[in-house]
This record gives C-alpha cells, structure tokens and sequence, in this order.
C-alpha cells in the first residue's frame, strides 16, 4: 500500500494512492498517526479508506513529505560513494577500513523535511550544491537492542530521500574531525509516497536486499545510475545497529546512504578531478526515481543571502590560562 499526504482544499490530508487516484483519510488522520499505530492496523485503515472514499486525480492534489519524522539517522552504506566522495570532500582516496566495520551514520534535521515539488535553495555562503539520492526506512514499531532478525518485524516501510547537501560548507567543517553539520541540515527532501514493506517484500533476494534501479537526472539528463542492493548492510541490519543501547520508535527515518555512480555529484568529482558536472544553480530540476517507489522532483531555488558575519574562536594564551586556573584553587 502506498500512503501519502497531500494538500487539498487548503489543507493536509493523510491519502491512500492508487491506479493514479488519491483516497483521502478522515481529516485530523496523519501518516505518522498511522504508522506509530502498527503496519497491520495502517493497512486495515487503508482498505477501509478505499472501499469508502471517493478517489479524487492525483493532478489535483499537491504531494508532501509523507511523514514529519521524529528522528532522521542518514547512514553511508554504499562503498562506491564512499570511495569517490572522500576525494571530492576530504582530498582522500580509497575507503577507510572503519567503514566495513560497521553501518555509520550521523542525525540530520527533522525540522528541515520538505516534499515533491518544493524549491530548495542553497544556504548561505554555499557555491557546491548537491543532491544525494537515497532511499529511506521508515521504522514502524518501537524497540532497542533488536537482532537483525527482529529488525526485520519493525520495518513499516520505504520512501525517498534526497539528502542535500553544501560540499564546500561540509569540507572545512569535517577537517574538525566531526560528521557534516551546516553542510547538511538546511534541507532534506522524503516523498513522494511511502511505500509499505509488505509491497516490496516479494523483491527482496536471498540475501535480504532490494534490488530495485535508482536513477538520478538533473534537468532531464541522467548523471548517475545505482541498483538498492549495492547496499554494504541491509535495512533490518542497518535498524539493528540504530537501535543498540537506545529506544528506535515508529516514524524515525533510515537513510540508506547515497546510491552509488553518480548518486550525487560530489562522487564524480572526487573521480574527475573536477567539478564536472557543475554544482547546482537556481532554476536546475532535480529529478529521483526508485523503482517501485516514484519519482521525487525538486527545482533549486535562489541562493540564500550572504552570510552574515561571525566572528571567529578567541585563540588563548594556554600557558597564562593554566596558570591563571591554578591560581584559582
């Protein structure tokens, strides 16, 4: 089943879409009240839905994120982004070994969600925007220190996730030594519809992946091509490794981590050498598309004004503030 949320007649509305037609949930209903309610139950409401509603076009409703996430951890699962993003973004070649060690991953911000259609623009100071494409878990029950095998019981379902990002930003503030910060969280982008686990489950191979083709193209023209099951973990296995030591709950967002060949532009010009193709600019269309989820499109928008001025850390005398602190006891 595939749940959405759509704005119609000036308002959000919770919607089941299928054959190209919306069926609208109760008002006051929303994705994430039916996903914290269990897949089994979401799924009752839904054929509920279908046999009562009347479906209206989905030419004339608006897409939004489908869920406002509680949480969004992003991981890096793909070895080929790996390998070509660390030379674009921290002059390094090849994949460190800590990478296979585990499934890595940093927060982003839930606060910067936005869906289909919206404009996203560069933040400020930014020159190299890019996009990343990637496809999001949604978790749909509650639980810590999960076996993979358990994992796999509380997965409610799939979307997409562009994980924009400034790269110029985020190469001088991982030279800190911590993950991305400003150079991501001013926009992430989920949609266009979730996709429920139970639809994809028939496609998944004998190793427990999602073999389905991602393509990512910037104003109509393909630049990367991925399959999901190049994927280093697997989604229970990635939910597994979230929850250790702490409470995952129904509604947080797994990113898988940027497909690789191309699925993003920071890959190919840690592989050229160059930035070929060019950062995005105001008025480019970005286009993901998931087999078996959808197409999620996005136009880049104005860059944000200049900065405005920060002053920079106060360096300190560290010898006359040790002295100084041992002056104090």
């Amino acid at each position: 089943m595939r749940f959405a949320t759509i704005r119609f007649g000036g308002s959000a509305r919770a919607a089941v879409v299928a054959d190209d037609r919306v069926h609208l949930f109760p008002d006051g209903t929303t994705v994430l009240d039916l996903v914290r309610s269990g897949l089994e139950a979401a799924l009752e409401a839904g054929h509920r839905v279908l046999a009562d509603a009347s479906p209206l076009p989905t030419d004339r409703v608006v897409f939004e994120a489908p869920l406002r996430p509680p949480t969004i951890r992003d991981f890096v699962t793909f070895e080929e982004h790996v390998e070509g993003v660390r030379a674009a973004v921290q002059d390094r070649g090849g994949v460190p070994e800590s990478w296979y060690v585990a499934p890595h991953f940093y927060f982003t911000n839930p606060y910067a969600v936005n869906g289909p259609g919206a404009v996203v623009s560069a933040p400020q100071g930014c020159r190299e925007l890019d996009f990343e494409l990637e496809v999001a878990a949604v978790v749909g029950a509650a639980g810590r220190d999960l076996s993979v095998e358990q994992a796999a019981e509380h997965l409610f379902g799939y979307t997409i996730l562009n994980d924009w990002s400034a790269r110029d930003l985020q190469r001088v503030e991982m030279q800190v030594g911590l993950g991305p910060a400003k150079g991501k969280d001013f926009a992430n982008t989920l949609g266009p519809v979730l996709v429920t686990a139970d639809e994809l489950a028939p496609r998944l191979d004998s190793d427990g992946f999602l073999p389905l083709l991602c393509t990512a193209h910037v104003n109509g023209v393909e630049v990367g091509r991925d399959v999901l099951s190049n994927m280093g973990w697997t989604f229970p296995a990635i939910l597994a490794y979230a929850s250790r030591d702490t409470v995952i709950a129904p509604g947080d967002v797994l990113g898988s981590g940027t497909v690789g060949n191309g699925g993003c532009l920071a890959e190919l010009w840690g592989r050229r050498g160059r930035l070929d193709p060019p950062p995005l600019r105001a008025g480019d269309t970005v286009s993901l598309t998931v087999d078996g989820i959808g197409t999620l499109t996005n136009t880049v928008g104005a860059p944000a004004p200049q900065a405005l001025a920060l002053p920079g850390a106060r360096r300190r005398d560290r010898a006359r503030h040790r002295a100084e602190t041992a002056a104090t006891r």
